[in-house]
Formats: C-alpha cells, structure tokens, sequence
C-alpha cells in the first residue's frame, strides 16, 4: 500500500473501527454488524445484512482476507434453505436472508435470519440474493478459489435462486417485477414494478452466475436460460430505459393510445408526465437510464444506485457510462452535493410525497431515501470512475467525504439539499460507511484492483 494509506489518521480509525464490527460465530469471522453506535438501541443494527457486507467484503478481498468472505458466503447459503413461513403461506426457497444474527444459549452458538418478514412493511430482499451472487464472484475472481463456487451447495443454491428469477410469470419483460422497497431503498418509495436498481443488480448476478455456474445437465440448461436472459435484459434497458435530451424530445411529441407491433411509443408514455424540472436540467450532451419503465410509467428520477451499478456491471454500453458521468459531473451540486452521494434526485414532496411514501416521516423530503445522501453509494462512484477512467470525479468525491466522516462519527446518511446535514434518524460509526470509505481509498490508491469487482462489456454484436 501506498503513502496515503499509512499517513491519514482517519483511515487508521476507519480501519481500527472496521476491524472492531467483525463478527464471530463458532470462533470464526464471519460478517459485520451494521453499525457501532453508542447512543442509540441495538434494534437490528447489531445484525450482518446482506447488502450492507458488501463493501465490507470487497476491503477484505483486497486485504487478502479471504477467509472472512468464504465464512459469509457458506453460512448465509446454509440460511438459505430454511422453511419460512409468513401468516401461514409458506415462502419459496431461494431468496438470500436480509440479515442474520449470531445467537447464543447455554454454551451453544446459532444463527438466526431475517427474511423481511421482522422487518418494518414487512418488505422483500429481493436485492440480497443478487448482491450475495455478485460478492461470490468477487470472491472467486480475487481469491482464485474456484472449488468454493464448484461445491454441489453452492451450485444448488444458485439453481435456487435463478428458479425464483427466471422462472414463468405473468410478464412479458426480461426485466425483473418486484414489489416496492425490495432493495436498499426498502420503504415505500414508488419504486415497484421494474426499478433500475434491480435490473442492474440483476444483470450482475446473471453476469457473475455466467461464470460460476458449471456445465451439468442442470447447469448448462440454467446457462442457456440465462444467456437468453442476458441478451433481452441489455436490450431492454439499453433502449427503453435510457434518457438524454434527444430522448426527452421523442417522448415530448409522443402520440398516445396507439395498437400494434411497429409504434413509437410502445409503453404508452403520455407527453404530459415529463416533469418540468427534467427539460430545464437534463444537460445537452448527457444522459442516465430511468428510474423505472412500465405499461405508462416513466419515474423520470435520477436513481445513483442503479445507475452507478449499470457502469460497473456493464449493463449501460460504453457511450451511455460516460454520458452518465457526464451528467454527474456538470450536476455535481445536485447529485454530489457536500456528501457523496443522493440515492435519488430530485425528492418528492407535498401531496406527491403524501401518495408516493404514504406520508412517511422518515422519508420527508431530502431525507433518508427521499433525496438523502448516502456515503455508501461512495465505493461505487469511485469504481464507476474508475472503469470509465474518469478518476479525477471519484477522486474530489473522496475529498468531499474525507473532511466530515471523522467530525460526524461516520453517520448512515445525511440530510437536507446539499447533504450537509447529519441525517436525522441516522445511526454513527455504520459500518457500510466505513467500508465504503475504505474501499474508496484502497481503488483509489491501487486502480488495478478493480478487476473483480466490475464487468467488461460484452460484444455489442451480440444484442
């Protein structure tokens, strides 16, 4: 490592304080609580997620601790295959646990799971599943430990998974139908239906499982479904979900209400439902993919997340990644602010806030997931600058982030415009905060290290 990594005080305490949220059952690591905060109640924070390990996992990668990811990837499959029952349905097996718990009693050690059905709404991890495909890639890539993947269990878990994915339904879309608050955003946000953020997670655990899985008779059967899936997925949002001003031009002179194979406006897109916000703002010469796409539905809202992970995963093609950074560059104050970075722009208010949240205090406007800015999401910019070698924007977000995280006690999420705020209900010393801010300095220090965390474009012959 280099100079910076020894100098810094504060990431001499980021380390010290990522080092202290390590969990351990049966003697062995095996995740990280979420957050370390001393003035609040545990609740479920004293749990490891599953979304929130993965940066968590990925500066244990790059640290060369691979036992601490293969002890999380073995346990959590092990989750997996609990019978669950909710108010009598029983629950289908595959999805990934959002969060499990070290427990003890007498001189015996257990594990218990959250599956969203202890969670607030009750919502689904749709996301977990995902992201655990995706950290076991990683895993993989960077360790060399292909047997781990190769294990009947780990080839069955994934069969079970891609059964719940790509199994029949009543849809006519390669991209993925989930409730609402199914992934990070996981209260009601107005995201359900096809939200970006999962189709980008999902076109990176179709990606990853292309790798991992081997050619059995089960197995190559699941490969060919998946390369199907692959082709219509980048297809899909390529095409439909992108947006930049000659886009806005074309829905802006839609004709509504039109039958048949060959029109213009297939998802019946009505002219009116452009917020006036997105033609004064949407930049000349820049770009991002939707919120969200359905039968006349476009959620016009920049979403980081599944933006950010659409560059890392490839899911947007190469000229669609730069003109996404384009436009995080010229809109920086907006979507970067004083705090890498809103997980949405712009938030909702007034009645829409009443009819998209249902009046949630903790989702008021510029707050939480309504326009909150999350220092998680501060990894992810850093590897989208990365791969699209536009270093220097990830480089002033880890500037921005390095001058506040110690004076503020590394908080979940901010508030208010601009993110200068500490967020009102935000738990101090979280962990994915932390690890994020590790995992930024660390791909920003040695870029090379990237490579098991992002997807290479695929031939675009091949859609």
């Amino acid at each position: 490592m280099s100079r910076i990594w020894y100098e810094l005080p504060i990431l001499q305490m980021a380390e010290k304080l990522h080092e202290s949220a390590i969990i351990y059952y049966q003697e062995r690591p095996v995740g990280t609580i979420a957050a370390q905060d001393p003035e609040a109640d545990a609740l479920n924070y004293d749990q490891c997620f599953v979304r929130d390990f993965v940066p968590s996992a990925f500066v244990f990668l790059l640290q060369k601790r691979h036992d601490i990811v293969q002890n999380f990837l073995v346990e959590t499959l092990g989750l997996q295959k609990q019978v669950r029952r909710v108010d009598g349905f029983e629950v289908p097996l595959g999805l990934m646990p959002a969060s499990f718990k070290v427990q003890s009693e007498a001189d015996r050690q257990y594990l218990t799971a959250d599956f969203g059905d202890h969670a607030i709404g009750r919502v689904t991890p749709i996301d977990s599943c995902l992201w655990w495909i995706i950290v076991l890639r990683a895993y993989v890539k960077a360790s060399g430990d292909t047997a781990l993947a190769e294990r009947s269990d780990f080839q069955e878990g994934l069969h079970l998974i891609f059964k719940l994915c790509l199994s029949p339904q009543f849809e006519m879309s390669p991209t993925l139908l989930v409730p609402d608050a199914a992934c990070m955003i996981d209260r009601r946000m107005g995201i359900d239906g096809h939200p970006l953020e999962i189709q980008a997670l999902f076109y990176g655990a179709l990606r990853s499982a292309r790798e991992l899985l081997t050619p059995t008779s089960e197995g190559s059967a699941w490969i060919r479904k998946i390369d199907e899936r692959l082709k219509a997925l980048r297809f899909r949002v390529r095409h439909y979900y992108w947006l930049d001003l000659d886009k806005l031009n074309e829905i802006h002179r839609y004709k509504g209400d039109q039958f048949g194979e060959s029109v213009m406006n297939k998802f019946n897109i009505y002219p009116d439902s452009i917020p006036y916000w997105l033609t004064e703002w949407m930049p000349d010469w820049a770009g991002c993919l939707a919120g969200n796409l359905g039968p006349s539905r476009m959620d016009f809202r920049f979403f980081a997340l599944g933006n950010l992970m659409a560059i890392i995963t490839s899911l947007a093609d190469s000229t669609q990644s730069q003109q996404i950074m384009d436009l995080i560059e010229l809109q920086w104050d907006d979507l970067v602010g004083r705090m890498p970075m809103k997980i949405c722009f712009p938030a909702v208010d007034g009645l829409e806030w009443r009819i998209t949240t249902g009046s949630d205090p903790k989702n008021t406007p510029w707050s939480y997931h309504n326009g909150g800015s999350w220092p998680v999401l501060l990894w992810m910019l850093m590897a989208a600058a990365i791969k699209t070698k536009r270093q220097k924007l990830g480089e002033q977000a880890w500037m921005t982030a390095s001058y506040r995280f110690e004076e503020d006690e590394w908080p979940e999420y901010y508030d208010g415009k601009n993110g200068r705020l500490v967020g009102k209900s935000s738990r101090k010393y979280q962990t994915w905060t932390i690890a994020s801010f590790l995992l930024a300095t660390l791909l920003q220090d040695n870029p090379e290290q990237i490579a098991p965390f992002i997807f290479d474009e695929e031939d675009s012959s091949e859609i």
